[in-house]
């Protein structure tokens, strides 16, 4: 049986392997990934981001004050004058169509062209209408199918960088390309260029990671940066002293399209993403996504760990087990997320850690299970199936060494066996003996009883052990009145076949005995020992056949059950003094708590 549940198990545990490496490949566990990156996010914000960037908001009350946006360019003209002495200023808004009044677009470009630090956003284009993809080569640019640039009045007055939104399929932006490839040439993001201008070391991201694409390390929320609503700044309410050697960007923060979710903001305007990925490069942070190789290495000690706690341990301990595992991958990858900004993502190896214990934990149950159904059924065959059950239940323990302890004992003899027996061939000797032992059995168990021992042709019985049995004495008499019931169709069926009469003497004592595993380190009974077994062995020799002999004190606890014919003082061999003993002679009725023990 051990072999097969070993091979289900195997089996089982074999299946989570592959079910784990399935939904490693996959990505039916996706938004569970980026659930735990986004929470971790969010949760390891510091909300203070670095004091040189400010934000000039073209918020709603700029619009109830200038205008219906887009607005005429020369608006900007007086902002320009006014960030002139900011270090680096950075547009996130297109100029790519021509204005209807071409002296406006003259005149912004005139301004635009006094300054050297500003930065005028391109797109490229990395879908068309006639192409729906965007071919990515590993450790490659990637390259768009054309450059959308500000109209050429501006574009020759002012630098570019792209303003490309890397979206993932939830629509979630995480990610950042700081360099894209077009057919003009190679452009840098707005963030990236407005960071290099402002005199940060950022040329090792673009070595550090080939195709340029950044997790983006969002520290700050839209309230975390300064930011200035563009009106404020038009109409001179701030001192140009504040822009000083500073980083600006300027951008909608307005209600419309230019929003779009974020790990730490459902909606945060994009001007929002530009200044936390500026912050990003100015403090020098590259968020790691952790390897493959270390994922699967992860899985394979949780599915190891796993597995051991669950067969070592018991279910409780396990389960507490679980619990522990699972807070250390939960809280640890936070941890390394938040010091080291290291992100191992914790869905694989917990689902394989829930798995693998459900699987083993069914298995250890089923093993269990089978396990004590086997010892039920063995065990069964000596004592009462109630008393294996009750055992199991209440998981009592028989203690080595013995115990003092009240029991009946009962001895039975089958008489006529020795002329019978040179009849019989030994096959059939031993089939008499089953099917006698088989009857005896039948209603040993059913009375509670627990076989001791057979004993070539005899038999030794205790009541109420291991387990306690209320009326213990009443169940030891019932038993050998039922046996000796039982032996009436038996001597007919013998004596048909053999010609040989056989019958059974009993004989049966109450009385303190020691009861427990008796024996040697290497090999122990289960038995009891004592005077009072040794009575009831010799009240059974005193038996004659059929007939059924019980000890004062028996009868003394039983005579309301049972009809009784006095037999007299009798000397036992080994006995000081003698015995007075009694012969059944017929059946009452039970106890009523017996007649409860015997429904249930």
């Amino acid at each position: 049986m051990k072999k097969t549940i070993w091979k289900l198990t195997f089996t089982l545990n074999l299946l989570v392997v592959l079910l784990c490496t399935a939904l490693f490949w996959g990505d039916a566990l996706d938004k569970l990934h980026d659930t735990v990156y986004d929470y971790d996010m969010k949760q390891s914000m510091t909300h203070a981001p670095h004091e040189d960037i400010i934000v000039i908001d073209i918020d709603q009350e700029s619009l109830d004050l200038i205008g219906t946006f887009p607005w005429p360019r020369d608006t900007y003209i007086p902002l320009l004058e006014a960030l002139e002495e900011a270090k680096v200023v950075g547009f996130d808004i297109t100029f790519t169509t021509k204005s209807e009044d071409p002296a406006i677009d003259e005149a912004f470009a005139a301004e635009l062209a006094k300054h050297d630090n500003i930065i005028i956003p391109s797109v490229v284009e990395l879908e068309s209408f006639f192409r729906k993809e965007t071919t990515v080569i590993k450790d490659q640019l990637i390259k768009g199918q054309a450059l959308i640039k500000p109209i050429p009045e501006i574009a020759s007055a002012a630098k570019t960088a792209h303003i490309n939104a890397a979206l993932d399929e939830d629509g979630v932006i995480r990610r950042t390309w700081l360099m894209l490839d077009s057919p003009e040439g190679k452009i840098p993001s707005l963030a990236y260029r407005m960071a290099e201008m402002y005199g940060a070391d950022v040329k090792h991201y673009l070595t550090d990671h080939p195709q340029t694409e950044l997790p983006i390390k969002f520290d700050g929320s839209t309230k975390d940066f300064m930011n200035i609503p563009f009106y404020m700044v038009l109409s001179g309410e701030v001192p140009p002293e504040t822009f000083k050697d500073r980083i600006v960007l300027i951008g909608n923060a307005a209600a419309g399209d230019d929003a779009h979710p974020t790990p730490i903001d459902n909606h945060m305007y994009l001007v929002y993403a530009h200044a936390n990925i500026i912050n990003q490069l100015l403090h020098d942070q590259t968020i790691t996504i952790a390897s493959d190789g270390l994922i699967l290495l992860l899985m394979l000690l949780v599915l190891l760990l796993t597995v051991w706690f669950t067969w070592r341990k018991k279910p409780l301990y396990s389960i507490g087990m679980v619990i522990a595992v699972s807070f250390l991958l939960l809280y640890g990858q936070w941890l390394l997320f938040d010091t080291k900004l290291l992100y191992l993502s914790p869905v694989l190896p917990l689902v394989t850690l829930f798995a693998a214990f459900f699987v083993n934990i069914a298995a250890k149950t089923y093993m269990e299970t089978r396990q004590k159904q086997f010892i039920t059924r063995q065990f069964g065959r000596y004592i009462s199936p109630e008393l294996v059950r009750e055992i199991a239940k209440r998981e009592v323990e028989l203690p080595l060494g013995g115990v003092n302890k009240e029991l009946s004992i009962l001895f039975l003899d089958i008489r006529g066996f020795t002329p019978l027996s040179e009849k019989l061939r030994p096959e059939e000797i031993v089939d008499f003996l089953n099917r006698m032992f088989d009857m005896i059995t039948t209603q040993v168990l059913h009375n509670h009883g627990t076989i001791d021992k057979f004993i070539g042709d005899a038999a030794m019985v205790l009541f109420n052990a291991p387990l306690d049995v209320p009326h213990h004495e009443y169940y030891a008499v019932k038993t050998a009145y039922d046996i000796q019931q039982g032996m009436e169709q038996v001597r007919r069926d013998i004596w048909e076949k053999h010609q040989v009469e056989v019958s059974i003497g009993i004989g049966i004592n109450t009385g303190e005995v020691v009861v427990g595993n008796i024996g040697s380190y290497l090999r122990v009974d289960y038995t009891a020992i004592g005077d009072h077994v040794n009575t009831a062995a010799r009240i059974e020799s005193n038996a004659a056949a059929n007939q059924i002999l019980v000890s004062e004190a028996t009868y003394e606890r039983t005579r309301s059950y049972f009809h009784y014919a006095s037999i007299g003082e009798k000397w036992m061999k080994g006995k000081a003094t003698s015995v007075h003993l009694y012969e059944v002679t017929g059946f009452i009725g039970a106890p009523d708590e017996a007649h409860v023990s015997a429904r249930l």
